[in-house]
């Protein structure tokens, strides 16, 4: 599976998310996936390359990370996302946990030859969990514009069973994390709304913020 689009992130305090909720509830829908915990681990080398070279803000980034979106089930995505300016670029394809922790990939498909490129060049390896709660919404003008909210964020260097959340660290107590996901642009009356707010783009990556807190400092 491949998927482009436009991606902006904003972090939100509490104030800021109930009073924006308050503001745009009569232009949403609720997501078919309205709330629910991701897990995700991420892949990178011994000397973190990746996440170091995100940290310092390229125009072009990337990252490899193993998704689940329930816990109830088998199914998982071993994904590339890859980011120039705001362009979002994911290629992903799907698979059983049992065969990820077993290695089991399916060598004849297009996307898993360039995760195992991907694997070889950098040495990749099974590095962080982070796992947290998310609120989708989309536009009842514009249902490809989607509205995201993370929240509990939880991570783990030690623990990289997907699932296990035993001995995880919360990365912040209080605010969201809000994303766009857009194939058109911003409405200006979301644009208005989000001025009036004084809620600002941001870049921000959980993951690069993890390392961060633990790691370079």
């Amino acid at each position: 599976m491949i998927i482009d689009r436009l991606e902006q992130k904003y972090f939100l305090n509490n104030e800021q998310f109930n009073n924006l909720l308050k503001l745009i509830n009569n232009n949403l829908e609720k997501d078919k996936y309205f709330k629910e915990r991701i897990y995700n681990i991420y892949f990178d080398n011994n000397d973190y390359e990746m996440i170091n070279h995100s940290i310092d803000k390229p125009i072009y980034k990337e990252k490899i990370r193993l998704r689940s979106y329930n816990k109830d089930s088998n199914e998982v995505f071993l994904e590339i996302k890859k980011k120039y300016f705001d362009n979002s670029n994911k290629r992903r394809i799907t698979l059983n946990y049992n065969d990820y922790l077993n290695n089991h990939l399916d060598t004849n498909n297009q996307i898993a030859k360039e995760l195992n490129y991907y694997f070889n060049k950098y040495n990749l390896k099974p590095k962080i969990k982070v796992n947290y709660d998310r609120i989708s919404y989309y536009l009842k003008e514009d249902s490809s514009f989607r509205i995201t909210f993370d929240n509990n964020i939880k991570y783990s260097f030690d623990n990289l069973n997907l699932y296990q959340e035993d001995k995880s660290k919360l990365l912040f107590n209080k605010g969201y994390i809000m994303e766009f996901k857009t194939f058109n642009g911003m409405p200006l009356w979301l644009n208005d709304i989000l001025n009036k707010l004084k809620i600002y783009p941001t870049s921000f990556s959980k993951v690069g913020k993890i390392y961060e807190i633990e790691c370079k400092y």
